[in-house]
């Protein structure tokens, strides 16, 4: 089986978000277990030149944007037993950032009409082309109006992954013919809601879609949840699976992470008591072995559930002996209000207002608890990361966070867990979790639990192996 990844972003190249970290792990999970997985990117310019350094040219083509001809440059590099291919347009891609741009829609559809163009080239007709977001969306939607029945490309299945169903890829109407190159005949593809809707087009052409989670992929077909996109998905609900994102595991070990002042693992956890402590000192709090420490490690955003936080984070600091440590930025408000929470309460709160990897290694490392009360989270990492760990995650019960964390109040689950958006509801659910801690035999358990769950991309990979059989016999 050949399958090719089409992606806007991959760690270790190039990545901004939660997509580059899927871009930089699934094929490398996907080539382990012996399938053909070769991924096509974007040649940005903003690239590391180490990895430049290493790239083979192949050949340049053109490709057809609407009524004109663009360059494309094919170069090649082999990454973790993967090979990927780089897409070179300087004029598209040597920007200073990913996204952002007025020509966005103009950039994405060459991107996407270069992954096919270039098949004939590369030595590699992929049995699927596995699509990722808005960037990619019009992937499908070319490969049904123009290539399906090309000598080829017969036979090839596209996969539509959506990360996050807010980003649509939408733009005016006026594109359809001048950027996109869309005639009449295959307009009413992408035409949706008095817009051209990348996303749309994608989930009407694509032979499967699929999301970064299983309760995702059930939230989506609510207008809650579906940012307008609920009729299209309803009426096409049959070809929508949710699969649940993984994390590195060996980039992600507390028994080898170098970000951690001491190393432990799920048999020998002794040494978590000692990043505890140089986390209470480096965030200049009072080392105490027998208060919880709360983490929180996220954009300062309110569908991060920062509202809820702000509700009641001086009552909860005001009545329960615990600290509180949080990393990120986002918000004006958001900041401000931790500032001077800590402040306030300089010896149980301490904030950094920014993101640094290592800090944030050190906070899944050395904290008890990690709190995570999104409003929604397609799949969210953050709560695996912690699992890693052996910090117990407190969660709302939205998208990939109910299908990863289980609340242990049963004695089998893995965290605490609330289901209603409400502060209140937040604030019971960690006041159980400080009580929690306080039974050191009962922590230990649920620790022990949490390290040993299996949030890895091989398990991820293996269902999207199984999607891409079924699809090929179809």
């Amino acid at each position: 089986m050949k399958v090719l990844y089409a992606v806007s972003e991959a760690k270790p190249f190039i990545a901004s978000g939660g997509l580059g970290d899927v871009g930089g792990s699934l094929p490398i999970a996907l080539r382990k277990r012996l399938i053909g997985c070769r991924v096509v990117m974007p040649l940005y310019d903003k690239i590391p030149q180490e990895f430049k350094d290493n790239m083979k040219f192949i050949t340049h083509i053109t490709v057809p944007v609407a009524w004109r001809r663009q360059y494309c440059g094919i170069f090649e590099a082999k990454y973790n037993g993967v090979i990927y291919y780089f897409l070179d347009n300087q004029y598209y891609f040597k920007r200073d950032a990913l996204y952002g741009y007025y020509d966005d829609a103009e950039r994405f559809a060459f991107f996407s009409r270069a992954v096919l163009e270039i098949i004939p080239y590369i030595d590699f007709k992929p049995d699927v082309i596995n699509c990722n977001d808005w960037q990619t969306a019009l992937v499908p939607v070319y490969y049904s109006a123009y290539y399906a029945n090309s000598p080829g490309f017969e036979n090839i299945k596209t996969v539509f992954t959506i990360h996050n169903i807010q980003y649509q890829g939408k733009y005016g109407t006026e594109i359809l013919q001048d950027v996109v190159g869309l005639g009449d005949a295959h307009a009413s593809l992408l035409e949706y809601d008095d817009c051209v809707n990348f996303m749309k087009g994608a989930i009407e052409c694509a032979n499967s879609v699929t999301t970064v989670s299983p309760t995702y992929a059930q939230e989506i077909l609510d207008p809650y949840y579906s940012h307008g996109l609920d009729p299209i998905l309803k009426a096409r609900s049959w070809k929508l699976k949710g699969i649940l994102n993984g994390i590195d595991m060996v980039a992600n070990d507390p028994e080898t992470d170098k970000a951690l002042p001491a190393h432990f693992s799920v048999e020998h956890p002794e040494n978590k008591a000692i990043c505890k402590a140089e986390l209470q000192k480096e965030m200049g709090l009072p080392v105490r072995e027998d208060v919880p420490v709360i983490g929180m490690v996220s954009r300062l955003v309110s569908h991060k559930g920062f509202d809820l936080v702000k509700c009641v984070l001086e009552e909860l600091l005001a009545t329960e002996d615990v600290q509180v440590v949080v990393l990120g930025s986002g918000d004006w408000q958001y900041e401000s209000f931790f500032l001077e929470m800590a402040s306030t309460y300089p010896e149980k709160m301490a904030v950094k207002i920014g993101f640094i990897p290592a800090l944030a290694s050190r906070i899944y490392g050395g904290a008890d608890i990690f709190l995570m009360p999104s409003q929604s989270e397609p799949c969210g990492l953050a709560q695996m990361f912690s699992l890693r760990y052996g910090t117990i995650p407190i969660v709302r019960a939205t998208g990939g966070l109910r299908d990863s964390v289980t609340d242990s109040g049963d004695n089998e689950g893995n965290g605490f867990v609330f289901e209603d958006y409400n502060a209140h509801d937040m604030l019971h659910t960690i006041r159980r979790a400080v009580h929690g801690f306080a039974d050191k035999e009962g922590w230990q358990i649920l620790r022990k639990r949490a390290m040993e769950c299996d949030y890895s991309w091989g398990r991820s990979a293996n269902e999207y192996i199984k999607l891409y059989k079924a699809l090929i016999k179809e």
